[in-house]
C-alpha cells in the first residue's frame, strides 16, 4: 500500500506512475481471458491509453475516457462487448486505485 496525499495526486504522473501502471495492469489481467481479447486490447491501447484518473475526494477515484473513445478504436466499438469492457474496465481500475492507495481492501 503506498501512502496517499491527494495534493500530490494533482501531479499523478511525478509522484504516482507506479502506483497508476499497476491499477491499469491489474484491471486488463482481471479481464484478460474473460472477454474477447482484441475487444480487451483495443479499449486498453487506444481509449485507457488517454484516459485520466481523477481523486474525488472520500477515497473515491474517477477515470475519465476520451469522448471519442469509440472512433479510437474503430470496428472493435461495434463488438457486442465493447461497452461492457469499456465499463467494467473502468470500474475495476477505479477501484485498484482504492486498494493500491489503501481506501479499500482487495476483494
Amino acid at each position: 500500500m503506498t501512502e496517499f496525499d491527494p495534493e500530490k495526486f494533482e501531479d499523478k504522473y511525478i509522484h504516482y506512475f507506479e502506483e497508476l501502471e499497476e491499477a491499469y495492469s491489474n484491471a486488463y489481467n482481471q479481464l484478460h481471458g474473460r472477454y474477447d481479447s482484441t475487444v480487451l486490447k483495443a479499449i486498453d491501447r487506444k481509449v485507457l491509453s488517454e484516459s485520466e484518473p481523477f481523486y474525488e475526494g472520500e477515497g473515491e477515484f474517477r477515470v475519465e475516457v476520451p469522448d471519442d473513445a469509440r472512433e479510437r478504436v474503430g470496428a472493435v466499438a461495434d463488438h457486442e462487448q465493447f461497452d461492457v469492457v469499456l465499463e467494467e474496465l473502468v470500474e475495476r481500475i477505479e477501484r485498484e486505485l482504492r486498494r493500491i492507495f489503501g481506501f479499500e481492501s482487495a476483494d
